[in-house]
């Protein structure tokens, strides 16, 4: 039995990896509640790998937000997600856990990067400001994976990756009016004026940016797969100082092609108004998934069909609450 420990499972990616690995007879599910670990305290996560004798960790705990949320709290993002991964990771390797999967995002890549970005794209140019500590938090997090790799991994036999993936959404999101990633805030406002029948919505930017999505539950599909991935095939397409696997959906989309089909799946049917006052973000942001694909990983569900399953679940639990 493979004791495995999930770092966030409360949390949209989090829950989705715990879903498939409950179906997998051969692993004892470890969580635990924030009132019961606080992974920003030292001590009390050393005390808990301590006692719980981990074998796998899938770090999915992080602080996220849309763009309103990063650029109001940049400190806190910063902070709290430096803490968690030197924490959970640190921890990990002084309980002798061997096998780490450290979840990132593709903000890491610079603003203007080729499209579609590959994974040696990092640390070639400047970030999005708008999500600048957020981004820098997460390329420490492979950086410190990397770092352990080539200090203990030869001695202590450990092996730390990390995936990188493009914007996500589905079950578990939040849905806060300000701080929440652009599907859920645009379902939940497309949804609340078709109740109050509001003639027209208006939304951030100019509508031309693009942005690639994946379904929460095909991102912890690739994260099982490549946490158990021989290592020696993962070395094959790594290297030690570019050990990271992006994994995207392969296609994008403008934000105003999404707001009009999500307009279609929620039911809305008046004018969509561009604020072109607000920022857009990156102009494009594709990430090249050859890696993972070539390595026996490909999504399985297109954007129509996860938006319908994610604005269901929205109806089923009318969670219009950030976490």
């Amino acid at each position: 039995m493979v004791k495995v420990f999930v770092a966030g499972h409360n949390g949209m990616v989090g829950s989705a990896i715990c879903r498939q690995l409950k179906n997998n007879k051969h692993v004892s599910l470890i969580t635990a509640e924030r009132s019961e670990l606080d992974l920003i305290d030292q001590r009390e996560v050393f005390d808990f790998f301590a006692k719980n004798k981990i074998d796998q960790v899938y770090l999915a705990a992080a602080k996220v937000g849309g763009i309103h949320a990063n650029n109001a709290y940049p400190a806190e993002f910063i902070y709290e997600n430096l803490m968690v991964q030197g924490n959970v990771i640190h921890a990990a390797f002084l309980n002798k856990v061997k096998n780490l999967l450290f979840l990132g995002s593709s903000c890491i890549y610079p603003k203007f990067a080729n499209q579609p970005i590959r994974e040696d794209a990092l640390l070639t140019g400047l970030l999005e400001s708008s999500n600048e500590p957020y981004a820098i938090s997460k390329i420490a997090g492979i950086k410190l994976c990397e770092s352990y790799n080539r200090q203990y991994g030869e001695l202590h036999g450990i092996d730390y990756r990390s995936v990188m993936p493009t914007n996500l959404y589905g079950p578990g999101d939040s849905y806060h009016t300000e701080n929440s990633h652009v599907i859920p805030a645009l379902l939940r406002r497309f949804h609340e004026a078709k109740e109050k029948a509001v003639e027209t919505v208006s939304i951030w930017g100019t509508g031309t940016s693009r942005r690639e999505f994946l379904y929460v539950d095909d991102i912890a599909a690739a994260c099982i797969h490549v946490m158990n991935l021989d290592k020696r095939v993962y070395e094959r397409c790594t290297s030690p100082m570019l050990s990271h696997i992006n994994v995207g959906f392969g296609e994008d989309i403008t934000i105003a092609e999404l707001a009009a089909l999500i307009a279609k799946v929620v039911g809305f049917t008046g004018d969509i108004d561009y604020d072109c006052t607000k920022p857009d973000g990156t102009p494009q942001k594709l990430i090249d998934s050859s890696k993972i694909n070539n390595l026996g990983w490909s999504p399985t569900i297109g954007l129509k069909k996860g938006l319908e399953m994610t604005y269901k679940y929205f109806l089923k639990v009318n969670d219009y609450d950030c976490r």
